[in-house]
This record gives C-alpha cells, structure tokens and sequence, in this order.
C-alpha cells in the first residue's frame, strides 16, 4: 500500500488508477480507510494541482460515499484549483459510482467565500459530468462569473458570447447573478481581450437571439440597483441597463422602481433613472414624480440636482396648467447648500409663479461650541490576572496598538508578573500562541517595537525561547549614551539613528524585561494618570516618595518626566527635593525648568527623493513637493535621542516605521513638537492616499502645549486627506481645538490656501469638513479660517478648483456672523467680470462683506 502513497505524493495520476484497477471492492474501501489516515497523519503535506486530482482519485476510488470523500477533499490542505475533474470521472465510471453528482455538491458548500474559484472548475466539471443542475447558492454563483472572468486556457481565446452560448448553467445561474452581492466586480472584467463591457454586451446579444428573455434581464438589473451595492459592483449592471435601452413600455410599469432609485440610489445609479425617466416622459405620472423630486432636489450631486431643476422647467412649461404646483417643488431646491442650485431653483421657481419665502438669518458673532471636556482619566492599574490577559488580548486585536492600552499592559505586566508569576504564564501563553507570537532572529528586531514588546510578553508567559535578555542588555548598554537628562549639558553626543519613539519605548521594554524577574514591583512611574498619556506632577512625585530609598529605573524615570506638563513649579520642586534622593533631585530640577527645552522651528518645502535606477514606479507617484516643519535644538541643548531634532526629509523618505500613534502620549505637553514629527505621515493621508495617516489629529488636539505652525499644517493637511476617516479626525480637532480656545484658525486657513495653491493638496475635499464645522456650531472660526485661505487661492492666475465652492462657504459664514474681515483680492477676481461661477461666488462674498 505505501507505493500508491508515494504515487500520491508525487501525483502520479495514471499510477494511481493503474493500482487502483486491479482492487476489488473490499480491498477499495480498506484502502480508503487507510488514504484517510495517511491523509490525516501528512500534517506538512499540501494537495496542489497533480497531487490533489490524484487524492481525488484516490478518494472517489476507494471511499465509500460522498459525504467521506467531501470531508477528505474538503480539508484545508487540499487545493482543487487547479485539480482535473476528467481522471476522476473516468475512475467513477469505472467503480460504478453514482454519487458524484452528490460530492459535487458537498464540495460546491466548502467553496471558499473569499476566493469562489478555488475548486469551481473542479466542482462544475463534475457537474458537467454528471449532467446534473448547478447549485445556485452565493459562492457558487460568484465562482461561475469569476470563471466568466478568467475562464481556462482552452476557452480563453473565445468570445464572450460564444462561451455564454455554450454554457450548460447560463439558464440555471442567470437569475441568480442579480441576487448575489459583489458578483459585479467579476462581471466588471468579464471580457477577457475584449471590451470591458464584453459580457453586457453578450448578454443582451443572446436576449436579441431569444435565447435568453429580456425581462428577465431588465428585471434583475432593476432589482439588484434596487438592492444596491458598491459602485464598482454595480457599474456592469449599469452598463447592461443602457445595452437594454429600454422602450417606453418597458418603463412605464416599472416607473415605481426608477422613482425609487432616483430619490435613494448612489449618485451614478440615480442619474441613469434620472436620464431613463426623461427619455420617456409619459411613461411616469406628474404627482409620482413631483412627490420624489423633493428628495431629489436636497441630494448633495449637483448634477443630478441641476438636471432635476431643468427637467421641472420644462414640464412646468409643457404644462401651464400646472405650473403653480411644479413652482411649489422647485422652491424647495431653495434650501440645498450649493448656492448657486439655491438661487437656480428660486429663479425658476419664481418664474413659474411661486415665490420661495426669504430666508432668515440669525446673526451669530461667535461659535456655539460646547465646553471642552477635560482629558479622562487614566483607568486605574492592572492587579488582577484575568484582566491584564483580557488587556493583552485586546492589545493584540488591535493592530494600531494604541498607546493608552500599551501603557496599561505594560503597568500590569511589572505588577502582576512579580507576584503571581505562575498563574499569569498558564493564562497568558495560549493568548500569545493564538496571536502566533514569536522569535525574530535579525538585527532590524533589535529596535523593533513591535518586536521587543511581543518578547517582553513571551518573557511574562514563561516563553524563555522568545527571550533574549543579552539583546536587551545590548539596548540598555546602548542607550545609556542617550539618556537626555539634564539637556543643557556641554558634551559630544552622536545623532541619532532612529526615531525618538523607537529608541525611547524599546530601552523602556528592555528594562521592563529585566524587571520581571523581581518581587513586589509597585508599578511603572511613567503610568498615564490622563488618557492622554500625561503624569500628574503631585501623582509622580507621590510615587517616588513611595519608593523611597528602593533603585529607580532610569528609562521609566525619563519617560515619567517627559510626560509632565511643561511649565515650573517651585513649590511641589523644593518637596521633590526634600526627598532626598537622586530622583527627587531630578524631579525638582525639570520643575524648577530643566526641562524638555523649546526647539527652533522653521517652516520648508521638500522635494520627493531621488529615482532609484531607470525603472521606479513608485517615484512617479510621489508628489513633486511637500511643507513640513523642522526643528533643532536650541544653542547649547544637546539632544541625544532626537526629541528636539525634525529633519526634512525628501518625500518618500524617513517614515517613522509604524509607531506614529505613541507619540503624543511620549510628549503630550509638547503639541507643536509632536505635530511637526508627524507632519510627513499626516501630510501622507492628503498627497499620497494614505488611510488613517490624520487620525492621530484628535489625539494631537487632546494634548497641551503651543501648537505652532506644525499644528496649523497637520489640520490644513487633514482637511484634504483623501480617505473620510482622516477628514473627520481632523474636523474632530480642529473643533476641540476651538472650543478650548487653542485653535489659531487664521494660521491654518493661510497654510490651506499656500499648500493649494501650490498643487500640494486637492481643495475640493476640504469643503465638507469646513461646512460641517459650520453646522457643528463653529461659524466664526470657519470664516476665518477661510477668509484666510483665500487669498492665496485668488492670487494664482488659475485658481484651483474648489476655491468657488469656499467663496460661497465664506459668504454664508460672514453673513452668519456679521464679522467683517478683509479679504485681499476678491476685488479684483469681481472686476474680471463675466458669468464664471468663481465671479459669482466672489460677488456673493463682496455683497456679504459690503455694510
């Protein structure tokens, strides 16, 4: 037996049925309980193209019934992919099986979701086989269109339409692709070498043929818009539906659903209801319509709402009767946000005899913003060992690894681990396990947070083999050179290698990793007593009387430092010194002023890096240039892990690997400081696409401290960040910036205008954020923001587009307000003249402005 087994292995198909042959039957299904043994012993085995059409050989030559042969070849080393379905239909002949179209479908359930045609063609060609009806469930279904996508080599060649022609489960499966959600990305692509519209286009080609039925096809269209789905999942659909052309006769009883689509659809879907309906005037009724165009009219797709304008204009001139009543629907459009569909809808609306009423408008000289709510508090420290192994749980869940959780983990792990050392490593290894925690032998792992935190919890569960303690003596041997206390020290430091949140956290991991092995630990000095990260002073100096004569670590002691608020205090010094001690001393002295000092700031446009060798794709996608803030130390300051210390570099270049999110809570009384070390990153979520690089923004706003021009850049920045998480964080911090009275908003409107103005950023994405602050209750601080973003957007001889839309933004915020602010070169963009609606917007601002 073990020959066929090496047979199997080597995917040796015709040996395998060569065997197989001469069995009879009592020695096949002895040989099948055996094949399942193997199978299940073969742990570093996996089954790939040969060798799985040899397993399946083997499993429908030997087992017993379908349910068997599903479970072997269902199993997740088993890959069907590219596994041919003829050798097994030819051994099934031969055995006289009749239950493959039964394993056919067992195996059709186990089709992967995430990747449908993993083992289709192998499932369909059973089928096809057995001349049996396809299963119509969802992963079979989006299997089938990603075959229509990308069939196999010897149907590649063939059009679209001829395969669809001969496909045996075209009249099975049809009904069903309208039904299942995201098929349309597979139909998206559906003409291999053809046009992207290949399949459409075939599909309608056969309904013309009257091989397959048109209101089959229009309905299913109709149903799945009706159900909706992503855009790029519905645009084949869309593209079957204008193929169709559908008559008048085919609308009219389906004008319910167009309406529906029109009032409620994504923007792309409801213009093709829109355009459909228009096409055929008679096929919908004036009062169904009018009773959906109000909808339509407060949508926020200006074309759409545009072409709805003009689509009442005409009817209501079509229909003098009824003119009044359509007049009445149009004032309605009187309210949208865009300001010229408002005087648009009011024009015609007045036109056809209806007379919107004026709007009121309540003058508001200020913001009406709620008090700033104070940072939380700290949650209080882990004693407990069920909870710190829930924390690490959490911690591991969450890949951004937020600093709050990290400290807290951290805090838990010394206090616990020195107590109940046992009971925490029985808890907490299989944790680790599950989250597939490891060794890392290479030298980036050395200053790789990620790294050394994952070996401080492999240390705490008892994990020796994922410990290193000489590396981490190597760290602590290293980074004693850098320890930044006191900074006004006249000495030769080398300049750091790496970035001030790697060194800092990997020389406090290390030390943590050592201290596990003491007895009684209090707890960690630098413990956030704020979510923000920051120390209370009385709370630290507290915690060092506590410790009295006991060693303090000198890592944990600089972070806890780093961590108070900046700003003297002489009383609580002399108590810290009156300790007596080298760490009262020390506390007494960052209070009296030796303190983090304040670095020089400078404002400068980078360039992106170099090409790397004639073929770099990447560099092509760089933007051209980028303004961030570098500072150095100040004259005599030493800075030894880089905390002072901003380099511009090109873009493209000095990526803080990851760790952005620790650092306002490594410094949250130094806002400005921070916002200019993660200023390249948060401008990375404007110019290059980003996802989640501005989310640290509110966390920025939460800390104290001047925010300076690296703040004012980091909101300009998030206000044009591509993805909406990053714009909404940033309109999260630019409005508690505001309602705590720390938000410089003329700063931040004059680095929107020069960053777009300058092409460094796409202004059209500002205008949402900016227009829900107003809504948020921040109509001063909105207007002037803008009333200084705008001049360098007027001064350009181009202005960039989105610049109307804030002209009109500004109108509103100056009338709201009644503050009257001068806006140098809207005189000049009104005397141009003409009809452009940059001319309009700015007359709109001029007559707002004008007493």
């Amino acid at each position: 037996m073990s020959a066929v087994f090496a047979d199997l292995v080597r995917g040796d198909v015709p040996a395998v049925r060569s065997f197989l042959s001469g069995l009879d039957e009592p020695a096949r299904r002895a040989l099948g309980d055996e094949l399942v043994d193997h199978v299940r012993r073969r742990r570093d085995n996996w089954w790939w193209g040969a060798e799985a059409t040899a397993l399946a050989v083997a499993a429908v030559g030997t087992l017993s019934t379908p349910a068997k042969a599903a479970a072997l070849l269902g199993r997740r080393s088993v890959f069907l992919r590219d596994a041919a379905p003829d050798p097994v239909v030819e051994t099934a002949r031969e055995r006289g099986v009749t239950w493959l179209a039964e394993l056919a479908y067992r195996l059709a359930d186990r089709l992967p979701r995430t990747e449908p045609l993993d083992g289709w063609r192998f499932v369909a060609g059973l089928l096809t086989a057995e001349k049996a009806a396809p299963p119509t469930g969802d992963t079979f279904v989006a299997g089938w269109a990603a075959d229509l996508w990308w069939p196999p080599v010897d149907r590649c060649r063939l059009p679209v339409l001829d395969r669809l022609r001969a496909d045996p489960f075209l009249a099975a499966l049809l009904p069903r692709l309208f039904e299942v959600d995201g098929v349309g990305l597979a139909l998206d692509r559906g003409g291999v070498g053809d046009d992207r519209d290949a399949l459409p286009r075939a599909l309608v080609a056969l309904a013309t043929e009257g091989r397959l039925d048109r209101v089959v096809l229009l309905d299913g269209v109709l149903g799945r818009l009706l159900r909706g789905d992503r855009p790029a999942a519905l645009r084949p659909f869309l593209a079957l539906h204008d193929l169709l052309a559908p008559t008048s006769a085919e609308v009219a009883p389906r004008s319910a659903a167009y309406l529906r689509l029109l009032a409620d659809a994504p923007g792309r879907v409801a213009a093709t209801a829109q355009r459909t309906l228009r096409e055929h005037p008679g096929a919908v009724e004036l009062p169904a319509l009018l009773d959906r165009a109000g909808t339509v009219l407060g949508r926020p797709e200006k074309a759409l709402v545009k072409a709805q304008l003009s689509w009442l204009d005409r009817l209501a001139r079509q229909r003098p009767e009824q003119a009044a009543e359509i007049g009445a629907v149009l004032a309605l459009g009187a309210a949208h946000p865009a300001a010229e569909l408002r005087d648009r809808a009011t024009d015609l609306a007045r036109r056809h005899g209806h007379r919107p009423a004026a709007p009121v408008t309540v003058t508001v000289a200020r913001d009406d913003l709620p008090p700033p709510v104070p940072a939380a508090a700290a949650l209080p420290p882990v004693t407990d060992t069920d909870e710190l192994v829930e924390e690490v749980a959490a911690l591991l869940g969450d890949h951004r690894r937020p600093a709050p959780l990290v400290e807290r983990v951290l805090d838990g792990l010394v206090r616990v681990a020195t107590t109940d050392r046992a009971r925490l490593a029985d808890a907490l290894l299989p944790v680790l396990r599950r989250h597939h925690l490891g060794e890392f032998d290479h030298m980036w792992s050395v200053f790789n947070l990620h790294v050394q935190l994952d070996r401080v919890l492999l240390a705490a569960a008892g994990a020796e083999v994922g410990v290193r303690r000489d590396e981490w003596a190597g760290v602590l041997a290293e980074s004693v050179r850098r320890v930044p206390l006191p900074f006004r020290r006249r000495s030769t430091v080398e300049t750091p290698r790496r970035p001030a949140v790697t060194q800092l956290y990997c020389a406090r991991l290390a030390e943590i990793g050592q201290r596990l092995d003491g007895r009684d630990d209090p707890g960690l000095l630098a413990a956030p007593t704020s979510s923000t990260g920051a120390v209370d002073p009385t709370v630290l100096y507290e915690r060092l009387a506590a410790l009295g004569d006991r060693p303090v670590w000198r890592w944990d002691l600089t972070q806890a430092l780093l961590r108070l608020p900046a700003g003297p205090d002489e009383v609580l010094a002399a108590r810290a010194a009156a300790l007596g001690t080298t760490a009262g001393d020390e506390l007494a002295g960052w209070l009296r002023g030796d303190a983090l000092p304040a670095p020089v700031q400078r404002v400068v446009t980078v360039g992106r890096r170099d090409r790397h060798g004639d073929y770099d794709w990447y560099h092509d996608r760089l933007p051209e240039q980028r303004t961030v803030v570098t500072a150095t130390p100040p004259e005599g300051v030493v800075d030894p892990l880089g905390l002072l210390t901003v380099r511009a570099y090109p873009v493209g270049r000095g990526s803080h690997g990851g760790d952005d999110g620790l650092w306002p809570a490594l410094l949250p009384g130094y806002r400005g400081l921070v916002a200019a070390h993660l200023l390249p990153e948060i401008a990375g979520a404007a110019q290059e696409d980003a996802r989640e690089g501005a989310t640290v923004l509110p966390l920025l706003a939460e800390c104290t401290g001047a925010g300076g021009p690296a703040l004012d850049l980091a909101l300009a920045y998030g206000l044009c960040a591509r993805h909406e998480v990053d714009r909404v964080a940033a309109l999260d911090a630019l409005l508690m910036l505001a309602a705590a009275g720390d938000l410089d908003a003329p700063a931040v409107g004059a680095r929107l205008g020069e960053l777009a103005a300058t092409g460094q950023v796409i202004l059209t994405r500002a205008a949402t954020p900016l227009r829900d602050a107003v809504a948020a209750g921040a109509p001063l601080s909105t207007w002037r923001l803008l009333a200084a973003a705008l001049p360098p957007l007027l001064a350009v001889p181009a202005p960039p587009r989105g610049t109307p839309d804030l002209l009109t933004l500004a109108a509103e915020t100056a009338t709201t307000t009644g503050v009257r602010l001068d806006v140098p070169g809207l005189a000049d963009v009104v005397a141009r003249g003409g009809g452009t609606r940059l001319v309009t917007e700015a007359r709109r601002l001029t007559a707002a402005l004008t007493p």
